[in-house]
């Protein structure tokens, strides 16, 4: 289960630091949701601070699908490396307007425009990035590493997770509530912002592709084809990618908070539960990866897609209040192993859909019209279901009712796959 070639290793580092960023973003927002909360919004008979702030954590998503479109057919029409550079550069613009947002004691209804603009910002680059970047992975690999390369998608969001839950770790451990609540939460993304440069190196210097050989098509004719030829394949990608939306956000950007609110663990086991269990998702990652370059991605998935279904329940059904940090460490690692062997398998699963020409714009599209309605807002919807219906175990039915259509549209991509290129 190794990458041999040291130039492909720096390939797969290259094309994967943006998902990581990507996430990073994703995670720190989610783990400081309540003192970005109490910063940026007003108080509301309507909503809660933690809940507005949810929200708009789910905004980002509403973009993906505008960015799926402009960053797939960018990288259809110009080459992956170009789209994953700007990528890199519109995560950083989002960031930083996130550190320099004024709070709404002194601006008002300004700072909550201003994050608004920041994930919507974000949405549109991270609509692009796993388009190129899993169509890049795919069409640069050895045709039996191509599982176990795009894996490392997936495995970059556990890093980034164990990220996020480090500085939030440190953070909470030297400054106090109050400091927190003032600026304190700003740090985390003017970190990831420092990083952003790196990213940005490292993609224009290493990665090295070009378009398509032949006459360059337009974008209508990309669009045209996908939607008369593939659309049935967009069909079975959305499908699949559902579950590849809903499983992450439930149980594993939304499971500290869970954990916290449900079950009445405290913030800094939940945090350390959640780094233990993010090694998990790294690991079977990969291990689904290499599993699909040997079985087949189809398998895998209806297996992992079986499993997701299933084990949630059973684990969060079988958890009592107030757990010991020994138990809430083996329920997250637990819940982040499965949903592993599915996300891990999932890059090679949705880009074995689409030819060379379209691959990037398909998996984009797929991908992010799941992720809009079914994964960046579950935290806000799975948080007011908690509070008004107490539902404790809504997590688990939700990502138990996503798993259906993931199940039967591996069952019919198995027949309808377009074969890897050589």
């Amino acid at each position: 289960m190794q990458i041999s070639r040291s130039p492909h290793r720096h390939l797969i580092l290259a094309a994967s630091i943006g998902n990581l960023l990507e996430w990073y973003d994703f995670t720190i927002y989610a783990l400081f949701a309540r003192y970005i909360g109490k910063a940026v919004f007003p108080v509301s008979d309507g909503f809660s601070q933690l809940t507005q702030s949810l929200l708009v954590f789910g905004l980002g998503t509403v973009a993906r699908p505008l960015g799926a479109v402009i960053m797939g057919l960018y990288a259809d029409l110009h080459g992956r490396r170009k789209a994953l550079s700007l990528t890199c550069i519109l995560m950083g613009a989002g960031a930083a307007l996130i550190v320099v947002d004024p709070p709404y004691a002194y601006m008002g209804r300004l700072s909550i425009f201003v994050l608004c603009c920041a994930r919507l910002l974000q949405g549109i680059c991270a609509g692009g990035e796993i388009g190129s970047a899993a169509a890049f992975l795919n069409e640069q690999s050895p045709v039996h590493q191509r599982g176990l390369s795009g894996s490392y998608l997936q495995a970059t969001m556990g890093f980034s997770n164990m990220m996020g839950a480090g500085v939030a770790t440190v953070l909470t451990g030297f400054l106090s509530d109050t400091q927190l609540y003032a600026w304190g939460w700003r740090l985390p993304f003017a970190i990831g912002l420092a990083i952003i440069p790196v990213g940005i190196y490292l993609r224009r210097s290493v990665l090295t592709d070009a378009p398509p050989a032949g006459a360059a098509p337009r974008r209508m004719e990309i669009l045209r084809e996908l939607f008369t030829k593939y659309r049935r394949n967009i069909v079975l990608a959305v499908c699949i990618s559902i579950l590849w939306a809903s499983a992450p956000y439930s149980l594993i950007i939304y499971l500290p908070l869970y954990m916290q609110n449900s079950f009445g663990v405290s913030a800094h086991a939940s945090y350390v539960a959640f780094m233990s269990g993010n090694v998990a998702l790294v690991a079977g990652s990969l291990v689904a990866g290499w599993l699909a370059d040997r079985i087949g991605p189809w398998r895998m998935l209806c297996c992992s897609a079986l499993a997701l279904a299933i084990m949630p329940l059973l684990i969060t059904a079988a958890l009592p209040h107030g757990p010991g940090l020994a138990a809430t460490i083996a329920v997250e690692t637990g819940l982040c192993g499965f949903v592993a062997l599915y996300v891990g398998a999932a890059p090679l699963g949705i880009a074995s859909l689409f030819p060379r020409h379209v691959r990037a714009s398909g998996i984009a599209i797929g991908y992010n019209a799941a992720m809009t309605v079914f994964g960046g807002f579950a935290p806000a919807f799975l948080s007011m279901m908690a509070v008004r219906a107490h539902m404790a175990l809504a997590p688990a039915l939700y990502v138990t009712l996503t798993s259906i259509p993931a199940i039967v549209a591996t069952i019919l991509a198995a027949r309808r796959f377009v074969q890897p290129e050589a």
